[in-house]
């Protein structure tokens, strides 16, 4: 299925999308829980993930919400879809996975809680995106929500190939049509699709070691297509940044982070 989403989207998807998708919710699900419990993630609540993927975070909250509760997926990659819907059939979890567009949501007052994460910094209308998820929601239910603000990586100490890293992900992303430093708006978005008792929170998970750590060479592998496409960088320098930045990650006593993460959640009014 091709929409808005999938040609603006910069990563690379499918199957080896998938793979680096596993790996960042790993990574990131002990900051991301938090987030789903102040929105009141709890058995028996009717969930969407927008943007969902292969489906790593929509399982959790499937877990959480059982046993009378249901969680929906939804994404633009048909084989993320398909992954998703085999993992949830071998882990014997009800969960409904469809393909579809996040700006196009057709759900109207269908939820207790609709999430997305690194989802609305891909999309040239992100207010768009969250007013469909504000419709999909019940009133009183919550919308939660967590993207990035890119410039907030860091590196200790100084790496290059890490801050060459940071320029093209946002390069790219803007050359889509997205906002890679969209984390500060979104408490704005929020006030303006209307939602109240909204919370914000900023978090910088960082590494020293460990799967976080390798997180920022496999997306500048994810998005070499891109940036390669758009005559941004050359297929060879991207090679050497991935290659410097393992090297980098290699040595215990340097620090990578990801980038600055803003969680944001709101009610619907009644």
């Amino acid at each position: 299925m091709t929409s808005p989403d999938q040609t603006d989207y910069v990563l690379r998807g499918g199957d080896h999308g998938a793979e680096r998708l596993r790996l960042l919710a790993s990574v990131k699900w002990p900051t991301t829980k938090p987030l789903l419990d102040r929105a009141g993630m709890r058995p028996g609540l009717h969930c969407l993930d927008v943007g969902c993927g292969a489906g790593a975070v929509t399982f959790r909250m499937a877990e959480a919400v059982q046993p009378t509760g249901r969680v929906t997926g939804i994404d633009f990659d048909e084989r993320c879809v398909g992954l998703a819907r085999s993992e949830a059939q071998r882990l014997g979890l009800d969960v409904e996975f469809r393909t579809g567009s996040a700006t196009n949501l057709e759900d109207r007052s269908a939820y207790d809680l609709v999430f997305g994460r690194f989802l609305l910094t891909h999309l040239p209308e992100p207010e768009t995106a969250l007013e469909g998820m504000v419709r999909a929601a019940r009133p009183g239910g919550f919308v939660a929500v967590e993207d990035i603000q890119f410039t907030g990586h860091f590196s200790h100490p100084a790496c290059p190939a890490f801050d060459r890293y940071v320029s093209l992900y946002q390069d790219v992303v803007r050359h889509k049509g997205g906002d890679p430093n969209i984390g500060p708006r979104l408490l704005g978005m929020f006030l303006d699709a209307g939602l109240a008792d909204i919370e914000l929170e900023v978090i910088q998970p960082s590494y020293r070691e460990g799967p976080g750590k390798r997180i920022a060479s496999v997306t500048m592998e994810h998005i070499r297509e891109a940036v390669v496409g758009a005559g941004l960088a050359s297929d060879e320098e991207i090679s050497g940044v991935v290659a410097e930045i393992n090297s980098f990650a290699d040595d215990p006593q340097t620090i990578l982070s990801l980038p600055r993460i803003f969680q944001v959640c709101g009610k619907k009014p009644c």
